[in-house]
């Protein structure tokens, strides 16, 4: 049997591969509008990073991640040997501990000035059961602002990624926003303990992982799914009721913001994300239509400390993430479809082998000029080349026989219209070289298939 992709990946076919990449170019061109800049780091960083930003009590740190190990460093454990921590590698379960981590070290965000606004797109890898839009292997889109506390920041983020889903076809009346605030180290520690005090008055009917966070980090027990702990938690302290002053119109301005902005969104008080790195401002979008309970395509929050935990000057910090694979899932309950990935503005036809050098320069005289142009590589007959180039969506072939090129003719043919028409060869050949100039660079315009092949262009015959 053939190998097949592992468990919880999927390939990208070229038109969901196209997909993914306008997906990502209409977040840059979004997000470059709010003064984001693209940043790429590695795919795995040291194990460290991750227990110390993410958190050692959350789902993603204890069960889901991946560990990177060498060849010879895999020896040594397998002997029962040891590894120096640098050498304790994961790959990324989620993006913004690197991104931090990248800021830090290379003092993105030096003192006094501007924030560092950044955004980046690619792959993380969890290792939690694959199910419909859950993978192990998966593709973020985030952002990440370092260096300004004011709810302003947080106002903005969630504005601009309303505003992307609007962009990417994600109708804004099948989108929930969730908003609420996990207060600060001067008040969530109270918060903490009156979850925890609550979870164990309630201990019996909680399960044994939701009474195991009780002594790590109670507020994880939020997140579980099961039924019965959810339905006891709803019933657990609300953090509004706990916030410091200063929490309170932090959280108070940024809906504010909101409200001035038009934006409707849902006060959630169980909401508390999945990652234990996130101070004051947390929010989720929800799909209400065609995904069920699996309906969150993008979250994020604050995250004011995690800049220290991973060894740098206090930095606050702003950021977000999406998920493209539940945004393809919204997109399709909503009626979309890829389009397909290649174009094909004209299929070059041979009527027999003796033109096919002749042919040959004709395509890629067309390239150089910037049309995207096909021939055959399987020697079919005219009949299955005018099939071919149907297939491809040409929407003019261009046929060359043993008469044609004696005539210094192409015999071209709207694939819309079925029209035909001859063409002077070289009078065509000397217009694409306008475009294409040499090879390799030539003229920043490109050429129009109309330009070159259409109607009522004067280098045009017959």
């Amino acid at each position: 049997m053939a190998l097949q992709a592992p468990e919880g990946t999927k390939d990208l076919l070229p038109d969901e591969a196209a997909f993914w990449a306008h997906f990502k170019a209409t977040a840059a061109n979004v997000c470059g509008r709010y003064g984001y800049a693209p940043i790429e780091t590695p795919l795995f960083e040291q194990t460290e990073l991750f227990v110390r930003g993410i958190g050692e009590a959350t789902d993603v740190v204890s069960k889901e991640m991946f560990t990177a190990i060498s060849g010879q460093n895999l020896a040594t454990l397998l002997g029962g040997g040891t590894v120096k921590a640098k050498s304790r590698l994961s790959l990324r379960p989620e993006g913004t501990a690197g991104v931090v981590r990248a800021v830090v070290q290379h003092d993105l965000v030096p003192q006094g000035a501007a924030p560092a606004k950044l955004m980046y797109a690619g792959p993380m890898f969890r290792a939690e059961r694959p199910q419909k839009g859950r993978q192990r292997q998966f593709n973020q889109v985030g952002i990440e602002c370092l260096g300004a506390e004011e709810p302003s920041v947080d106002a903005e983020g969630i504005i601009m990624l309303m505003r992307f889903f609007a962009a990417i076809g994600i109708p804004a009346e099948t989108t929930r926003l969730l908003v609420n605030s996990m207060g600060c180290d001067a008040c969530r520690p109270t918060y903490r303990e009156a979850v925890r005090a609550y979870m164990a008055a309630h201990a019996d009917e909680l399960c044994d992982e939701c009474n195991r966070r009780a002594e790590i980090n109670p507020l994880r027990a939020f997140d579980c799914k099961n039924p019965g702990c959810a339905a006891v938690m709803e019933g657990a302290p609300k953090i509004a009721d706990h916030l410091c002053d200063e929490c309170r119109e932090h959280y108070e301005t940024v809906k504010a913001y909101l409200d001035g902005a038009g934006l409707a969104y849902v006060e959630d008080s169980t909401l508390v994300r999945g990652l234990d790195y996130y101070t004051r401002t947390v929010f989720e979008v929800q799909v209400t239509e065609g995904m069920g309970s699996q309906n969150a395509i993008g979250g994020g929050g604050r995250y004011d400390k995690l800049a220290e935990e991973v060894g740098g000057r206090p930095t606050p910090g702003f950021g977000w993430a999406l998920g493209y694979e539940r945004c393809v899932l919204a997109l399709q309950a909503a009626g979309h479809a890829f389009a397909p990935a290649a174009r094909c503005d004209v299929f070059v036809a041979c009527v027999d082998d003796s033109v096919r050098r002749t042919a040959f320069s004709l395509v890629q005289a067309c390239r150089d000029a910037g049309l995207a142009v096909e021939m055959d590589h399987q020697h079919r007959s005219l009949k299955g080349q005018f099939k071919l180039a149907d297939k491809l969506g040409a929407a003019r072939v261009a046929v060359l026989g043993p008469d044609e090129v004696a005539a210094g003719q192409v015999k071209v043919r709207n694939m819309r219209t079925h029209a035909e028409r001859s063409v002077d060869l070289a009078a065509m050949l000397a217009l694409l070289a306008r475009f294409g100039g040499e090879p390799v660079g030539g003229a920043a315009a490109t050429a129009s298939v109309e330009e070159v092949f259409g109607d009522g262009d004067p280098t045009v015959e017959g």
